[in-house]
């Protein structure tokens, strides 16, 4: 589902969620003169201090009101707790370091909202016919700033359901949450307005409709579902139109595991491979063919369901539709372009494909487009064809690449930060933010599994489908 469950505090309940947008806007503006009037304190104080002195006395004062804001939004939960984890994970770019540091502190502190408030709200969506066709167990299974998951038992047939059920008024609050928090980062003077962050903004405005919109999910779910339904590698939950509506979704109950319970881990290096290489697959597959993506890589979104008995194969279940982004061909095909001429080690092409996505410019230093481009080559070693440039301690004693081992994402974060490229880089579309995000999760995906297997091969089937097509 697309909002994160967080079952640890079901044992509390409250009788409703504050979204009154007044009280909400008063909490933050109070917040943000509070954080901001401490910023300008520790900058008078260090007037007289050396630059480096007072570099660090500003990043570590950053560090501790950012942290304060974080517990403030914590404390108003809704769709302000939902917005600053969107912002941590797709705000890099945008905001401060020590700003994204403190969002990703930020953990889903809603508590279940009790029964009888929920079950005003399934009457007023579904309608008491309906409800009485369903018995919906009153302990929640999941809470989160959004809503929460009920499961659910149709009488006539037994069929197992999970009931997700939006708060009262949080959709609506949507809007002026996002225009609270953004007007409190500015007034804590955290944030600088400019044309980039308010582009980025109005992005995150559109992926927060989106994860309020149930009916919209609903058909994502259904939509991936048909897709999917012939590769026996994922499950996708079944859709039940009859019991949804814009604020609650009725799907098919799909037990699994999370990657990192124990039984996952411990099962055979040729199983983890499996399951690696089908999430792998799916990211291609999305990319190159559909050129549409579930961006949010959360480990909560999948579960793995283990074969019952030998022979039977692993899945994986496949739960987020709330954060799939389609993007247009504008886009998606410099991108594609790119890593093939990254996988053909074409640099020239590699630079022009950066160029083209507004990543980089021509008029920059040789060196620095150079660098550029050999980081943007290095990020597909994993999927290279040859491995004369990866690392022994990368590689197994079969010459495959060992994904957690490789430790990828620390050095090319590390040789990037050597270079000079971090002087020249600039704001990257707002689509390949979301992108990137995708392609860190898939990573990390597969490296949490501790595979072994070169990738090279299913990149090809996508990079060259002709030939793949033609056997060759």
């Amino acid at each position: 589902m697309s909002d994160k469950p967080n079952a640890k505090n079901n044992a509390r309940e409250v009788d409703r969620i504050k979204t009154g947008s007044f009280e909400r806007r008063l909490s933050l503006t109070r917040a943000g003169l509070v954080a901001g009037s401490r910023l300008a304190g520790n900058m008078a104080a260090n007037l007289f201090k050396s630059r480096e002195k007072r570099e660090e006395s500003r990043r570590e004062a950053l560090s501790r009101q950012a942290q304060y804001l974080v517990e403030e939004l914590g404390q108003l939960k809704g769709s302000v707790v939902k917005i600053g984890q969107v912002m941590a994970l797709y705000g890099e770019h945008f905001l401060p370091v020590e700003v994204t540091e403190a969002l990703h502190t930020l953990e889903d502190r809603t508590t279940a909202l009790g029964w009888s408030k929920i079950h005003q709200v399934l009457l007023q969506e579904l309608g008491a016919d309906k409800l009485k066709e369903l018995d919906i167990q009153h302990e929640p299974i999941g809470a989160a700033s959004l809503g929460q998951v009920h499961r659910a038992r149709r009488k006539s047939d037994g069929r197992e359901l999970c009931l997700k059920i939006q708060y009262p008024g949080v959709a609506e609050a949507v809007d002026s949450d996002l225009d609270s928090v953004a007007r409190l980062l500015k007034v804590a003077r955290m944030v600088s307005f400019g044309p980039d962050f308010d582009e980025w903004l109005e992005e995150v405005r559109v992926m927060m409709h989106r994860e309020v919109n149930y009916s919209l999910e609903l058909e994502t779910t259904r939509r991936f579902g048909e897709m999917l339904k012939d590769d026996d590698r994922f499950v996708v939950p079944e859709v039940f139109p009859e019991y949804s509506t814009s604020h609650v979704m009725a799907t098919s109950y799909e037990p699994g595991l999370g990657v990192t319970h124990a039984q996952v881990q411990e099962l055979s290096l040729a199983r983890r491979n499996h399951l690696a290489q089908a999430a792998l697959e799916l990211f291609f597959r999305e990319l190159f063919v559909w050129g549409e993506l579930q961006t949010d890589p959360n480990f909560g979104n999948y579960r793995i369901r283990l074969g019952a008995n030998p022979g039977e194969p692993d899945r994986i279940v496949l739960l987020d539709f709330g954060a799939v982004q389609k993007y247009p061909d504008s886009f998606i095909r410099p991108v594609c372009d790119m890593i093939r001429a990254s996988y053909e080690r074409d640099l020239e092409r590699v630079i022009e494909g950066a160029v083209k996505l507004r990543f980089m410019r021509l008029d920059w230093p040789a060196s620095v487009l150079d660098e550029f481009g050999k980081v943007c080559m290095a990020v597909l070693e994993p999927l290279a064809a040859e491995a004369e440039d990866v690392p022994d301690f990368a590689l197994n004693a079969d010459n495959e690449y060992c994904w957690r081992r490789s430790d990828l994402p620390t050095r090319i974060a590390k040789r990037a930060a050597k270079s000079a490229i971090n002087r020249y880089f600039q704001i990257p579309p707002k689509e390949f933010v979301f992108l990137n995000r995708k392609l860190v999760g898939v990573y990390t995906f597969v490296s949490v599994l501790d595979a072994e297997f070169n990738g090279s091969a299913i990149l090809e089937r996508y990079l060259y489908p002709q030939t793949a097509a033609q056997g060759v």
